[in-house]
């Protein structure tokens, strides 16, 4: 095994592996299992030669292994020997074990050698996990790519791409490569003008870039079905990554509708690992040539791909929380890239990242006409307009006012249900003083109080430490009043259903979700997100709250409010058929014209603009750096940064205390987006050094973070 003899970071134990824990489990062997491995070892002696050593491999005998270490200064290939009883299931791809720094590790073997540049003795392959080809060459050049911009290591991509072995699974027959579909009638692109020709050109394995806008009412399901039965009938893979579990399903079962369920199959955090893995195998194996899940299978490795789709690119469950933290559309634009492959990122809105593969024509825009989006678009009227604000003075300040009531009535008396979008989750999810307005907070760790609930539930409690607080005094007025500073969709909906007597109100959020509703009257109350389908379309939305989405510090807050609002006002019926939506938000501000004209382009368009006068992503690429003082103070003096590099900050984070100072701090490294790739190298060069010398403070890095707070 190659390596310095003066690394440091050799003498740094290793945790045991899930596998090495289970093995010291294990009972001890029995005469039967003695007997067994006494046989096994007689059968290999011959291969160990006369003294009983292991004899390298006749062919190839050194083996590059990837080992799977968190440590960015171990971030390369280290050299092994293939012993000659491994030489056959030593393959490129396979799982091994390795010993590294005196410890058994988990690695994998990515190619075999003649000659190795190490000239001391190297150490032989511990024993071959499996010799099923799990890291093949294409997903390896993908996680490396992905490694490289984000300034992350090899092993840390690898570990988000490769699921957890099952080798029950991995021993059942494989299975049987599905039946090819016959290419999809593309009819219902007709309503895009340029979506014929970008259908054409995906089914005839042309590398077609497109950012698609879904008017209202669209059955985007069925799209992308067309679009990766196309694919598949030509013999290439297609890879569908939508937000979450529902959005899973009804792809899966569009796509199984025209391909058959044989040819598609859907991996998400919802499944066992056994099934999980049992569907990677099939991926992995070219047995399926459609993948349909969440972030996961962003790497998913199907054979000969010919697609690439994103669905509704700005939700942040597309972030992977693990590092280092890639971004599904920036994933898959590479994978497109380094296939010479389709690439669709598709929503009802868009964001400034695909407006910029717009202007930069880098890829072509899918919008319906004008008059085909006012066809299916619902009436959509802001609350605070001068006719209401005539009629009812209070309609500015009202969280209900009566245009609201009046579409909810109408909506409720057609017999089609009525969506209401609360942004908080909970009964009153932040507390203040009634008479001074300042925030309430507890008094033994200064976290926010918050009500769980009305009646005895109704006890103000921390969100940090969950100390109730019956006998709050604000500090600063002595007063022991509170008020809601933002009520949350369960005290919604437990207002609704006192305004609407009779009528059912249901609520969807947090840990239950509704997929679907009936098209029976009900009140729908909802957290962004969790707003299931009714059949047959809403009646009407109230998007309550807008200043509570639209005040937030976050440079996407303007973005991610019109993202959230068009997701649910494309729920409703159109306008011809009486749907309304009624946004709780003035109609001069930006977003609620774009939702108005149904018009996400023209924001995107403008959030670009802004973002480049002020020098923000993605215009700009950007490196978050956040921990102790200390630990950010200390990387920013020790990393190399590109010529062209500002640093923003350290700024504190979270509470300061009486002296001004705060146990976090987060600093900004900004550079022109020709300077990406350089970043990235710097990042990863100081992680290297700080993992070298053992730091310990632990800092947090994260290139191109989706939230700037």
């Amino acid at each position: 095994m190659s390596r310095s003899d003066t690394d440091p970071l050799w003498e740094l134990p290793q945790p045991p592996s899930a596998e090495s824990r289970a093995r010291s489990d294990r009972p001890a062997a029995t005469p039967g299992r003695a007997a067994r491995a006494a046989k096994s070892a007689k059968g290999s002696r011959s291969s160990r030669g006369a003294k009983g050593k292991r004899q390298p491999a006749d062919t190839d005998p050194i083996a590059r292994v990837l080992v799977d270490v968190p440590l960015a200064h171990l971030d390369r290939t280290f050299d092994y020997q293939v012993p000659r009883e491994l030489a056959e299931t030593a393959v490129p791809g396979c799982r091994v074990r390795v010993r590294f720094a005196g410890q058994l590790v988990d690695g994998y073997l990515l190619e075999r050698a003649a000659t190795s540049d190490y000239t001391r003795r190297l150490a032989f392959l511990e024993r071959v996990v499996s010799p099923e080809r799990v890291l093949p060459p294409a997903l390896l050049r993908v996680c490396q790519a992905v490694a490289r911009r984000y300034g992350g290591t090899l092993a840390d991509v690898v570990r988000l791409a490769v699921p957890p072995r099952h080798a029950r699974v991995e021993a059942e027959p494989p299975r049987p490569p599905a039946a090819v579909a016959s290419a999809p009638d593309p009819s219902g692109w007709r309503a895009y003008p340029r979506g014929p020709a970008f259908f054409s050109a995906v089914r005839d394995g042309k590398a077609a870039r497109a950012v698609w806008q879904a008017r209202p009412g669209e059955d985007w399901p069925r799209r992308l079905a067309e679009l990766a039965t196309a694919v598949a009938a030509g013999g290439r893979g297609a890879v569908l990554v939508v937000p979450d579990h529902r959005d899973v399903a009804r792809v899966h079962a569009a796509c199984a509708a025209l391909a058959g369920d044989d040819s598609v199959v859907a991996l998400s955090a919802g499944l066992g690992p056994a099934e999980r893995y049992r569907r990677w195998l099939a991926v992995v194996r070219g047995a399926v040539r459609i993948v349909v899940g969440t972030r996961a299978a962003m790497f998913a490795p199907v054979a000969d791909p010919g697609l690439y789709v994103v669905w509704d690119d700005g939700d942040d469950l597309h972030v992977d929380p693990h590092a280092p933290y890639p971004q599904v559309r920036d994933v898959l634009l590479l994978r497109a890239h380094t296939d010479a492959a389709s690439v669709l990122v598709a929503g009802h809105s868009r964001t400034a990242e695909a407006q910029l593969l717009v202007e930069t024509g880098w890829a072509h825009s899918i919008v319906a006409p004008r008059e085909e989006l006012r066809a299916h678009a619902p009436r959509v009227t802001p609350t605070g307009e001068d006719f209401d604000v005539a009629r009812d003075e209070a309609a500015r300040a009202a969280r209900l006012p009566a245009v609201a009531f009046e579409a909810a009535r109408a909506s409720l008396t057609a017999g089609a249900p009525v969506l209401v979008q609360v942004p908080r989750r909970g009964y009153v999810p932040g507390l203040a003083c009634a008479r001074c307005r300042t925030p309430a907070r507890c008094r033994r760790c200064a976290g926010p109080l918050f009500l769980p609930g009305a009646g005895e539930a109704g006890v103000p409690r921390c969100r940090w430490c969950g100390v109730a607080d019956a006998a709050y005094r604000c500090p600063a007025c002595a007063s022991g009043r509170l008020r809601a500073v933002v009520v949350g969709a369960a005290r919604t909906a437990e207002e609704l259903g006192r305004a609407f007597a009779g009528v059912a109100v249901r609520t969807s959020g947090g840990g239950d979700v509704l997929a679907t509703v009936p098209a029976a009257p009900a009140l729908v109350v909802a957290t962004p997100g969790a707003e299931p389908v009714a059949e047959g379309g809403y009646g009407a939305a109230l998007l309550l709250d807008g200043w509570a989405l639209l005040g937030r510090q976050d440079l996407r807050a303007a973005e991610e409010t019109l993202r959230r609002w068009m997701a649910a006002a494309t729920l409703v019926r159109p306008a011809r058929e009486g749907g309304r939506v009624i946004v709780g938000a003035e109609a001069g501000i930006p977003a609620v014209q774009a939702l108005v004209r149904w018009d996400p382009g023209w924001h995107a368009s403008l959030e670009l603009a802004e973002r480049g006068d002020l020098g923000f992503p993605p215009h700009v690429r950007m490196a978050s750096v956040e921990g102790t003082p200390e630990a950010v103070g200390g990387l920013l003096d020790e990393i190399a940064l590109p010529p062209s590099a500002e640093v923003l900050g350290p700024v504190p984070l979270g509470e300061i205390d009486e002296e001004g100072r705060s146990e976090r701090e987060r600093a900004l490294l900004r550079v022109p987006r020709e300077d990406g790739k350089a970043l990235a190298e710097a990042v990863h060069a100081v992680r290297a050094v700080r993992d070298a010398r053992k730091a310990a403070d632990p800092v947090r890095i994260q290139l191109d973070p989706l939230a700037l707070v």
